[in-house]
C-alpha cells in the first residue's frame, strides 16, 4: 500500500504487547519506520530465544520506505535490527550512544559498511522526505532516551518514545516543562504515547531517590559481601551504584559481558567518566567482604546470567551465609517464575534478598499517571494514540486521555492502518502482521508447523513405529508417563499395529498410505488407554 496525501499510523509491534516496537508512519507516497525492536521468548515458544515483529507488509513496500529513526537503544527498540535492516535497504538514525550498539550489533552480523547509520549529535532537526524530525531527550532507564517531534506537511506528531519525568535522572539532561510546553502552543496534531505505567496511580519516581535509597541501604550490611543486579542498560543506574561503592568505602567489581559492553559504550559516549575503577574477579576474592560490591546481571532470572551462576555456585566470585542481593530492577511480566527461582536458591543458602517491596531500590523507566496527565497538559495534542503496552493498558490510557480533555483518542493495535489527517482519525484498513521466532538460525513463522509440532511433543510426547519388510513391528515411545508400565505399553501397542494390519485385505495391504494410517490410529489408541495422552505418532515402512 503507497500512502496517499495522507498521514497514516500503523504498528507491526508493541501496541497490544510490551516489547517488539516496530512503528511506522505514512505520508505522501512514503514511509517511515520508527523502531526495530524484537522481544524475548517464553514458553509458549519452545527451543526459542528471540521473538521479532512480521515485516512482510512493510518489505513489499520497501521502495516506498525511507528509512528507521530508533529512539533508544532497549532491545525492544533495536533488537531486531541486524536480522532485518539489510533485507529492507534503508538508512538508519540514532542518536550516538545509540548508534554505538547498534553499531556493535551490526558488526556482530558481518553488516559494517552494508548499512548506513547517521548518527545525529547535536539533536537538530533533519529531514527524511516528507518528514522533518527532531530528538528531544526525555528521562528513562538508558542514557539517551528520546521522543521524536515528527513535523509532516498535515500535522505534527509527538512520539514520546520510552519516557518518564524526573528532576534527577543522574545522567543526560531531558527536555524541560518550559520546553514542551512551548512545543504545545505551536500545536501537536497527534501524541503517540507509551502506556506501559497507565495503572500506576503514582508517579515513577526520580532516580536521585534510587541513590539516596541504596547509600542508606549499605550500612544496614556492613561486614557482608553485597550484591546488586539490575538491568544492564541502566546507564543512570550504573552511575549510581559507582557513586554508592565509592561512599561507602566498597571496591566494585562488574560481572556480566552485556554490563561491560553498556559501560564502555556509555564512557565512549562521555558518560560514567568519574565511574570508579573496577576490580577483576581474581582481586575481588581477596577484598574484605563487607568492603566489596558486586554489580551484576541476572535479576530476570536468566540461566546463563551472571546472578544464575553466582547463586549456583559456578562463578568465580562467591557469595556466603549472610551476604545480602538487592535487586534494583522491576519484575518483567512473564519473568516471576525465573525470578522466583533464583530468589529461592539464594534463601536456601542463607543470603539476604532485598527487592523494591522492601527498599526503594529501583525506580520505573516509564510514566504514571500523573506524569501521563502532565504531558497531556504541557503538549495539548489534538489526538491521542495509546502504543507500547497489553491491551488493556492501551485502553485505559485512551480512557485516562478523553477525561483529561484530549478531544480524540484512536484505540489500536498491530497491523491497523490509522489515518491521522485529513478528515477524522480512526482506523481505515488492516495489514498483515504477526510474529515471527528465531529458530536455531531460521526466522520462520511463530505459529509455523515446526512450532506447532513441538507445543504438541512437549505436552503429549511421541510414539515411533518402525514396520519391517516382513511385518515385523516395533514401538518406542518418548515423553510418555509410563515409567515402570513403558514395557507392558510397548508391547501391547506392538501387538494391536500387528492386529491393524492383519485387518487390511486385497489392495489395501500394499497401499503405503491406508497401512501408515492404521499403524498410526492403533499405536496412538494403545497410547491413550496406558497414559491418558495423545501423542504424536511417526510411522517409518522398511524395506518399502
Amino acid at each position: 500500500m503507497k500512502p496517499g496525501k495522507e498521514l497514516l499510523f500503523c504498528a507491526l509491534g508493541g501496541s497490544g504487547e510490551i516489547g517488539m516496537n516496530v512503528n511506522l508512519y505514512g505520508c505522501d507516497g512514503k514511509w517511515l519506520m520508527v523502531d526495530l525492536g524484537m522481544t524475548f521468548s517464553g514458553n509458549e515458544y519452545p527451543g526459542v530465544d528471540l521473538v521479532f515483529a512480521d515485516l512482510d507488509f512493510i518489505e513489499e513496500n520497501k521502495k516506498d520506505l525511507l528509512g528507521v529513526v530508533l529512539t533508544h537503544a532497549h532491545e525492544d527498540h533495536i533488537g531486531a535490527v541486524p536480522y532485518f535492516i539489510e533485507d529492507l535497504g534503508v538508512p538508519m538514525w540514532a542518536t550516538p550512544f545509540t548508534a554505538r550498539l547498534v553499531n556493535d550489533k551490526l558488526e556482530e552480523a558481518g553488516l559494517i559498511g552494508e548499512v548506513e547509520l547517521n548518527v545525529v549529535h547535536d539533536l537538530e532537526p533533519f529531514q527524511i522526505g516528507p518528514f522533518t524530525i527532531s530528538y528531544l531527550p526525555l528521562a528513562h532507564s538508558i542514557a539517551e532516551g528520546n521522543a521524536l517531534l515528527i513535523d509532516t506537511p498535515y500535522g505534527r506528531i509527538f512520539h514520546t518514545g520510552d519516557w518518564k519525568l524526573d528532576d534527577d535522572p543522574r545522567v543526560g539532561v531531558p527536555t524541560t516543562q518550559e520546553e514542551l510546553t512551548a512545543i504545545g502552543d505551536e500545536g501537536v496534531l497527534a501524541m503517540v504515547c507509551d502506556s506501559t505505567n497507565v495503572f500506576n496511580p503514582e508517579a515513577s519516581g526520580s532516580e536521585g531517590e534510587v541513590y539516596h535509597a541504596l547509600l542508606e541501604e549499605m550500612p544496614k550490611h556492613k561486614g557482608k559481601r553485597v550484591l546488586v543486579t539490575t538491568f544492564a542498560s541502566n546507564v543512570a543506574r550504573l552511575q549510581t551504584l559507582g557513586e554508592v561503592a565509592r561512599a561507602s568505602g566498597r571496591k566494585l567489581c562488574v560481572a556480566g559481558r552485556s554490563l561491560d559492553r553498556i559501560i564502555g559504550a556509555a564512557k565512549a559516549s562521555g558518560y560514567l567518566e568519574d565511574f570508579p575503577p573496577v576490580i577483576r574477579f581474581d582481586e575481588a576474592k581477596d577484598v574484605p567482604r563487607g568492603q566489596l560490591l558486586i554489580v551484576a546481571t541476572g535479576g530476570q532470572g536468566e540461566p546463563r546470567a551472571a546472578l544464575s551462576r553466582i547463586t549456583d555456585e559456578s562463578h568465580q566470585l562467591k557469595l556466603e551465609r549472610g551476604d545480602v542481593v538487592l535487586f534494583s530492577s522491576r519484575q518483567i511480566p512473564g519473568n516471576e517464575i525465573a525470578i522466583g527461582r533464583i530468589q529461592n536458591k539464594l534463601a536456601s543458602r542463607g543470603i539476604e534478598i532485598v527487592t523494591d517491596r522492601q527498599s526503594p531500590i529501583h525506580v520505573s523507566g516509564h510514566p504514571g499517571r500523573p506524569e501521563l496527565e502532565a504531558l497531556y497538559g504541557w503538549l495539548r495534542p489534538e489526538i491521542l494514540i495509546p502504543v507500547h503496552g497489553e491491551m488493556r493498558h492501551m485502553a485505559e490510557q485512551a480512557r485516562l486521555g478523553a477525561a483529561y480533555g484530549i478531544p480524540k483518542t484512536v484505540f489500536q493495535g498491530n497491523g491497523d492502518l490509522v489515518r491521522i489527517a485529513p478528515g477524522k482519525p480512526g482506523k481505515f484498513g488492516e495489514v498483515r502482521h504477526g510474529r515471527l521466532v528465531l529458530d536455531g538460525d531460521i526466522i520462520s513463522a511463530a505459529n509455523g508447523d515446526a512450532i506447532t509440532m513441538r507445543r504438541r511433543l512437549a505436552i503429549n510426547g511421541m510414539v515411533t513405529v518402525a514396520i519391517g519388510a516382513k511385518g515385523a513391528v516395533e514401538v518406542a515411545g518418548l515423553g510418555l508417563p509410563l515409567d515402570e508400565d513403558y514395557d507392558r505399553f510397548v508391547a501391547e501397542a506392538r501387538a494391536d499395529v500387528t492386529k491393524a494390519l492383519g485387518k487390511l485385505n486385497g489392495p489395501a495391504q500394499r497401499d503405503r498410505a491406508l497401512r501408515i494410517e492404521a499403524a498410526r490410529l492403533a499405536a496412538r489408541r494403545a497410547a491413550t488407554r496406558w497414559s491418558g495422552k495423545k501423542p504424536q505418532v511417526q510411522v517409518i515402512l522398511l524395506g518399502d
